[in-house]
């Protein structure tokens, strides 16, 4: 297990930043100080039956959103009174993600009050505060704890459990609960699972290891609706989201000598279709399967901001492209956002692109 664990003000953070953060090697001291460290904060809380906000990232995902409740569900079976939010306008949880158990927990950044009411911040799948939104300001005050597996995080609270060997966030959330000593329930192993089939792209990406699969058979043992969740993250979709699929399939261009593919969806695509922006993510699955471009981008306008969906099938570490472009994420999944035209983000990124080191085979 590769953690990277950090400790504020009691390890020498100062004002600005999380503290000294020190990456452990696989079962080392940091690995366990972090987990220490993080299950006390949470035992802490839980003890003194203090509210908990439970932060997935903007628009959250099947991880984010998932690893939320899951930790939320377990909480509350301790004493604790969790909340879980995230930024979206409007603030509805995906249509991908109704099934998911919980959203008894959700409050939305409006009805959450004034700052000081929690004890303890927690932020799920978020590498840096931007990924937080307008939540951002929830960090200011309580003590905050990090829970996340991209490589790209900043390391931005007061304790820092990020894994960047876990398959999903949610795979970290299943150790904080066996370490609470609450036992998975099926709500719990539900919201676990989603994140877990997520970020592995139903058990496609290379992140899927022995011990994805062995988590994913405990999570079913205890009732879990694989085949529900499955159909209904990848295989249930609006006519309108055809009709544009179509649409941007049609419009793809195929850069050879930047080995890359890439399309686009705008805002007014989104209107005509009379779907939501939460609907085209699985887009870039299909445009990744093209066999002549290494790098798939889709480029997704939300609120006039350019959002970029960015894949890799294993030459390019396109993390650290969209790191250097001020996005992040992982070595073969990674996303940037920008407000700048289309035209001019696309030619930033191909020069990036060009030059980005080749991994070996």
């Amino acid at each position: 297990m590769t953690v990277i664990s950090a400790t504020g003000p009691g390890s020498g953070a100062g004002p600005s930043g999380p503290g000294d953060a020190t990456l452990g090697a696989p079962g080392g001291a940091g690995s366990v100080q972090a987990l220490q460290e993080a299950v006390r904060a949470l035992r802490g809380a839980a003890d003194a039956g203090a509210e908990v906000l439970l932060l997935a990232h903007i628009n959250p995902d099947g991880d984010s959103l998932g690893s939320a409740i899951a930790l939320g569900l377990a909480l509350r079976r301790l004493g604790a009174r969790p909340r879980v939010s995230f930024d979206a306008d409007p603030f509805v949880v995906p249509r991908t993600l109704g099934f998911l158990p919980g959203q008894d927990l959700l409050v939305a950044p409006d009805d959450l009050g004034g700052r000081g009411g929690a004890e303890l911040v927690v932020t799920l799948d978020a590498g840096s505060e931007e990924r937080l939104g307008v939540l951002a300001r929830r960090l200011a005050g309580p003590r905050s704890l990090v829970v996340d597996h991209h490589a790209s995080n900043t390391l931005f609270g007061d304790i820092n459990l990020v894994d960047i060997a876990a398959a999903s966030t949610s795979v970290l959330v299943v150790r904080l609960i066996d370490a609470l000593g609450v036992e998975l329930d099926r709500d719990m192993a539900t919201a676990v699972y989603t994140g877990l089939a997520t970020d592995t792209g139903s058990f496609r990406y290379a992140a899927t290891t022995p011990s994805v699969h062995e988590l994913a058979a405990r999570l079913l043992a205890t009732g879990v609706r694989h085949d529900l969740i499955g159909r209904t993250l990848w295989d249930t979709h609006r006519f309108g989201y055809l009709k544009l699929l179509g649409e941007t399939l049609q419009r793809a261009r195929l850069e050879p000598e930047f080995d890359l593919i890439w399309t686009w969806c705008t805002e007014a695509d989104l209107r005509a279709a009379g779907i939501g922006y939460d609907e085209i993510e699985a887009v870039i699955d299909t445009v990744r399967t093209v066999s002549e471009a290494e790098v798939a981008v889709v480029c997704k306008q939300d609120s006039g901001v350019w959002k970029l969906s960015v894949r890799s099938k294993g030459a390019v570490d396109v993390g650290a492209v969209c790191t250097a472009l001020g996005g992040g994420g992982h070595r073969f999944a990674a996303g940037i956002s920008s407000s700048a035209p289309l035209e001019t983000v696309m030619a930033r990124f191909r020069e990036k692109i060009v030059h980005a080191t080749r991994l070996a085979g």
